[in-house]
């Protein structure tokens, strides 16, 4: 859906009407969203969000990069055209194609045909299906990292940045001007029209806060992207949200690679950590939540922690989840569910990198079970991986579960230090039993 059908309704667009130089011959040609409050359903937007398109001319042609939402293509037009002729466009480059970003795009190319898209070859199936029977209309173009294309004078490169946030993403570097276009990279929900960083009200939280709620994800593709792009001499980053960053681009980096870097470390040096993080009804689930922590302690070289859910509010556990190695999960069965602060915390845990770690479920239950199977699901659905069959235990757990609950915790902590076979649970183990 896209962005801006989800605003109210919003009050007059912002001045100036007109496009903004940014530098000679490049112009801010986007539009603003004040009304906008929530975006995609991801993430509330406090004074709404700007998209940021661009224009640049060379002496052989103007290239346009990004548009707007459709609700705002008349704007992008107005200005647009302002600095440009439809038949000087030469190229189009659309580093992302999220409605936001290529919603004007069909109108676009109606009146400009003879332009050549550019986008990154994931981009093309996403492309294919905006301009559906028009696809075959058009010059369209997949490049990768360290292509280019010549406007006359000036250079676009282009590189390469998957999942920052979407697979199709990439970025445009101007060579000649030292202009990075980033996509949603450095963006922020932030709408204020005097537009550049040295001129808008302080921004920090909207950065911030748009990082953790569509980057953090992804914080290694964040990663991997900060690699490609800083060998690069920038003298202005221009992402498709928020201001325009032209005071000293080299501070954006660096608290860009901060926020993708570890919020903390345990001091613990190579030793790997799990976290078991329970809730328990009548003392069952507790009493295995610490016999795994006990099995799962015998383990040299690993450090695990034991967290009552039900004794604090969820959100400090996504920043321990995040940096952890492992974590087991433990929950009774009740009215054939896991309980509700374990979901919460499952949901939660879409904000953060959690591919490749270590899952575990466990629960005491009186009837039917379910919820060790349900949580175990949901850690597979977030690409976790599962090495043990999750423990479940009927009402109180005897001596000799109490033991196995031990040697679960010893289990686990084994395939943490890859001293046990890898292995992965299959799906239909998960299966009600």
């Amino acid at each position: 859906m896209s962005a801006a059908a989800a605003s109210p309704v919003c009050p007059q667009p912002l001045r100036p009407d007109g496009p903004v130089e940014i530098v000679p011959g490049v112009h801010w040609i986007g539009a603003f969203d004040p009304g906008l409050r929530s975006f995609d359903t991801l993430m509330k937007t406090a004074n709404g969000t700007s998209y940021n398109a661009y224009a640049v001319r060379g002496s052989d042609g103007v290239a346009v990069i990004d548009t707007v939402d459709a609700a705002y293509a008349d704007t992008f037009f107005v200005r647009l055209e302002a600095v440009a002729g439809y038949d000087e466009i030469t190229r189009i480059v659309l580093n992302h194609l999220e409605p936001d970003h290529s919603g004007a795009l069909p109108e676009l190319l109606r009146r400009a045909p003879q332009a050549e898209v550019h986008v990154s070859p994931r981009g093309l199936q996403i492309l294919r299906t905006i301009l559906r029977d028009e696809f075959g209309l058009y010059r369209i173009t997949p490049v990768t990292t360290g292509a280019t294309a010549s406007l006359g004078g000036r250079t676009l490169r282009f590189f390469t940045t998957p999942n920052v946030h979407w697979p199709d993403t990439q970025c445009t570097y101007l060579e000649e001007d030292g202009l990075l276009f980033t996509c949603d990279l450095f963006g922020s929900h932030y709408c204020d029209e005097r537009l550049f960083d040295d001129r808008v009200g302080d921004f920090r939280f909207a950065l911030e806060h748009y990082f953790d709620r569509l980057m953090r994800p992804f914080r290694s593709f964040v990663v991997g992207a900060l690699d490609l792009l800083e060998p690069l001499d920038i003298a202005v980053i221009a992402p498709s949200h928020g201001p325009i960053l032209r005071t000293d681009p080299r501070a954006y980096l660096r608290q860009y690679r901060k926020l993708a870097g570890p919020r903390f470390s345990f001091g613990g040096g190579t030793d790997k950590t799990l976290a078991i993080l329970y809730i328990s009804a009548h003392g069952s689930t507790a009493r295995l939540a610490q016999a795994i922590r006990d099995g799962a302690a015998e383990e040299p070289g690993v450090r695990v922690s034991l967290f009552d859910l039900e004794g604090g509010d969820l959100h400090p556990f996504i920043d321990l989840v995040e940096e952890v190695d492992g974590i087991a999960l433990g929950t009774p069965t009740i009215n054939g569910d896991a309980v509700r602060a374990i979901w919460e915390l499952l949901a939660m845990l879409v904000d953060i990198e959690t591919k490749g770690k270590l899952g575990a479920a466990f629960g005491s239950y009186g009837w039917s079970g379910e919820a060790v199977r349900q949580v175990e699901a949901r850690l597979q659905g977030l690409k976790m991986r599962l090495p043990e069959q999750g423990l479940r235990v009927k009402l109180e757990p005897s001596d000799a579960e109490i033991e196995e609950a031990r040697a679960f915790g010893r289990r686990l902590a084994a395939h943490l230090t890859g001293r046990a076979v890898p292995r992965e649970i299959d799906l239909a183990e998960l299966a009600p039993r």
